[in-house]
């Protein structure tokens, strides 16, 4: 099981890279990744959310040529 989850959990932030040319939609596209992959391994989903808005932002602001 634990193998399984965490093989999802990469497979849902993967989706996150290239999603999003502002920063609004990088937020919002993050944050529905995160809240899934929240879902799925059963954390929290108000932490899931604010990760992957967070980790999405990050990411594509770090590299702008990824995100289009």
């Amino acid at each position: 099981m634990f193998k399984k989850t965490w093989i999802i959990a990469g497979v849902l932030c993967a989706g996150l890279a290239a999603c999003g040319q502002t920063v609004g939609e990088q937020a919002l596209v993050g944050g529905a990744a995160g809240t899934g992959a929240a879902a799925v391994t059963g954390g929290s989903l108000g932490t899931g959310a604010l990760v992957g808005a967070a980790a999405n932002v990050a990411y594509c602001q770090s590299n702008p040529r990824s995100c289009r």
